[in-house]
């Protein structure tokens, strides 16, 4: 079935807005009940943004692909999966749901709708933490929607659970993500400035993933309508 740009965009600034709304909220919930360990904290908004991601691929990918990631857009426009004209509207669908995602945390928290971060990531740790992080992400994606790509929502949710805890970063991995922290003072969030260079290696990262698959599995353009769900085949309207 194919959807409208319209529908597209909104399932992609519903699903980036839960997406946020989870891990900003969980950060906050954990940090307010670990009493002062950070590993608990940790782990509370790890859980809680596995567990979310796999429901809300499976829900809104019928629709818009379910990318709520700006560096799965351009990596699936690459091996023409989704039309180039329709990128924009998902980059931005994407990013304004994922800030509207933070305000939405602060606001069920009792915080000020939006506050700055001043939560340093800064260093060639961090930033090669983000390129790994999202190298993986996309080598997840396309590798697996080769085989099956059923399991494509529950291979990302896994991964981006264990990447929380290999990455020196915590695995953002997503630039709307990371601009939408940039807007929370609070566990999950990250300070503006240092959050170009997370989007510069994630972007890096999605494209070295996406040329390396395009080696290994040559046919991968045929396939990159299955990005996520295999009965995703929506790229005109």
């Amino acid at each position: 079935m194919k959807h409208s740009l319209r529908k597209q965009f909104v399932a992609e600034f519903l699903g980036t807005l839960l997406l946020v709304a989870a891990v900003v909220g969980s950060g906050i919930m954990g940090e307010r009940l670990a009493g002062g360990n950070v590993a608990i904290a940790l782990l509370a908004n790890t859980i809680a943004t596995g567990a979310a991601l796999v429901p809300l691929i499976l829900t809104f990918g019928p629709v818009s692909g379910a990318h709520f990631n700006p560096a799965v857009t351009l990596a699936d426009a690459v091996e023409h999966g989704i039309p180039w004209q329709k990128v924009p509207a998902y980059i931005v669908a994407q990013c304004l749901g994922g800030v509207s995602g933070a305000i939405v945390a602060h606001l069920m928290f009792g915080l000020r709708w939006y506050s700055l971060s001043s939560h340093s990531r800064h260093g060639a740790a961090q930033v090669l933490s983000e390129f790994v992080a999202t190298f993986g992400l996309l080598s997840v994606i396309w590798g697996c929607s080769r085989v099956r790509s059923s399991v494509v929502p529950f291979a990302v949710g896994c991964y981006i659970t264990a990447a929380y805890w290999f990455t020196a970063s915590t695995s953002f991995a997503n630039p709307a993500v990371t601009i939408a922290r940039s807007f929370s003072d609070t566990f999950a969030g990250i300070r503006p400035a240092d959050a170009p260079l997370f989007i510069v290696a994630q972007l890096a990262g999605a494209l070295a993933a996406t040329l390396l698959f395009r080696w290994l599995v040559p046919g991968l353009p045929a396939y990159a309508e299955d990005i996520l769900v295999k009965h995703v085949a929506n790229k005109d309207d």
